[in-house]
């Protein structure tokens, strides 16, 4: 049995789904840009331009998120498409319009929007400034916050402010696999992750001062994580290796805002180390947080947590000679070879992963609220609307969050599948798809049709809900 008021939900981005990428005065964001001057970078060499094309198909949308009976529709919101070039100087009434038309018509629809701030998509004018490597980001990114609470915070109780912050530090500046697409091994992750954890905090405490009395809503960060065991789990060394993996992906984010205000130590000395060994000098690479701003400690109202898979971790990996983010965590994850890949050869399906996952951080970070914002099953290759596999895996995953919170009494609010719609995966472009609903790409009219799996989802929340009731969330 679900606690009566689960919120049941699906997600999607701004970026992936919407389109219209310069329709009614929307500015560029690095996306756009990554996408059309960045050969190569993209499967296909395709963009999202207009991807879903929800920004005129908005209520095909609606009428999905109610064929599958959910409480909680997980959106974000363009930053270029409200502020084109990133600042409230100029605001975009059409953009405004659109996303209060949308949380209008959730809420009519007695749906509960969760609302991103950032997903991504930075608006190319505060790129060309320098971005999330530029120390100023911070407060660009408070007021365009502090907009958005103001413009929609009436209406939206459930808040995420970043989602994803290691993604957008390693896979945009160090990889350079995302927009936008730097490759700056060993330094500009760690400055934009840094950056990143101030803009959350000082947007968290905004809110907390200006519109929570009034709001009455919750905000927090959405942190990814996989779960990671010992690949030997007698082995001393495996096991340094495990905590040190884990320091440098979900503990880089999660211990700053839920233990001690600054990062895990582990991670520090890893870092300094390494810096050491290689001749490094200036300083530790890994930025420390000023007394002077808003602490970074507390300011998460939830745990909002993203997992897709689970990992087995070994000393190594490292870059040779070069200071690179792998060097300093000196752990390198493989694939059980027992658990099934599905689609993408990163995502193996390991459901029991995300219930050890939620225990961790339930004994780790002082037994938070947790939302699961993002966990989806992949499909490439041929069209199969008859997706069994993925109905499984719905079905294995829902039972281990029941059992995180039956047996281990983890205190799970809710569960958002990745994603409503098939959309535009970033790297993968439309090769990659995690859609309860498909979308027929090749056509004008982006036709949504149910998967299977859609189809199965919904009956799990028909059926968790008419258990739980009354007292759904409206």
């Amino acid at each position: 049995m679900f606690p009566r008021d689960f919120a049941w939900g699906a997600g999607t981005a701004a970026y992936q789904i919407e389109g219209g990428w310069d329709a009614d005065s929307k500015g560029p964001s690095i996306w756009d840009t990554f996408c059309h001057h960045e050969k190569g970078r993209v499967f296909g060499e395709q963009n999202g331009d207009v991807a879903c094309n929800s920004y005129e198909l908005w209520e095909e949308d609606l009428q999905c998120i109610q064929q599958l009976g959910l409480t909680h529709y997980r959106l974000s919101l363009s930053w270029a498409r409200l502020l084109p070039d990133g600042t409230t100087q100029h605001v975009n009434q059409k953009g405004v319009q659109y996303y209060n038309k949308v949380i209008d018509d959730l809420l009519a629809c007695n749906v509960s929007p969760m609302v991103t701030l950032y997903h991504f998509d930075l608006p190319q004018a505060l790129q060309d400034q320098g971005g999330w490597k530029s120390a100023g980001i911070a407060a660009a990114f408070d007021s365009y916050a502090c907009f958005c609470f103001q413009t929609f915070g009436d209406r939206v109780k459930l808040w995420i402010t970043i989602n994803e912050p290691y993604v957008c530090a390693k896979l945009g500046h160090e990889d350079g696999v995302h927009a936008p697409g730097l490759k700056e091994p060993g330094v500009a992750a760690y400055l934009v992750g840094h950056n990143m954890l101030r803009a959350h905090a000082v947007a968290w405490h905004s809110y907390n001062s200006f519109y929570r009395p009034e709001q009455r809503g919750a905000v927090s960060l959405a942190i990814n994580s996989d779960w990671v065991e010992p690949l030997h789990p007698g082995s001393t060394e495996g096991i340094a290796a495990t905590e040190r993996y884990l320091a440098f992906t979900l503990g880089w984010f999660a211990w700053p805002v839920f233990v001690t205000g600054d990062y895990p130590e582990v991670m520090r000395s890893a870092i300094d180390a390494q810096s050491k060994k290689l001749g490094h000098s200036g300083g530790s690479r890994l930025p420390s947080f000023s007394q002077d701003e808003p602490s970074v400690l507390g300011t998460a109202d939830f745990f909002a947590l993203n997992y897709y898979t689970s990992r087995k971790v070994k000393p190594g990996g490292g870059c040779g000679q070069v200071l690179c983010v792998k060097s300093d965590r000196d752990a390198v994850d493989v694939l059980d070879p027992s658990w099934p890949v599905c689609g993408v050869s990163w995502l193996a399906v390991v459901p029991h992963g995300l219930r050890r996952l939620l225990k961790y951080i339930k004994d780790t970070f002082h037994s938070p609220a947790v939302y699961i914002t993002e966990n989806g099953f992949s499909q490439v290759g041929p069209l199969q609307m008859e997706d069994v596999q993925r109905c499984e895996f719905y079905q294995d995953t829902i039972l281990e969050v029941a059992k995180a919170i039956g047996e281990d009494g983890v205190d799970v609010r809710g569960y958002f599948a990745w994603s409503l719609l098939d959309n535009f995966e970033w790297a993968d472009g439309f090769s990659v798809r995690f859609g309860l609903f498909h979308v027929d790409f090749s056509e004008a009219e982006r036709t949504r049709a149910i998967y299977r799996s859609g189809q199965e989802y919904a009956k799990i929340i028909m059926k968790h809900r008419s258990q739980t009731s009354p007292g759904l969330p409206s």
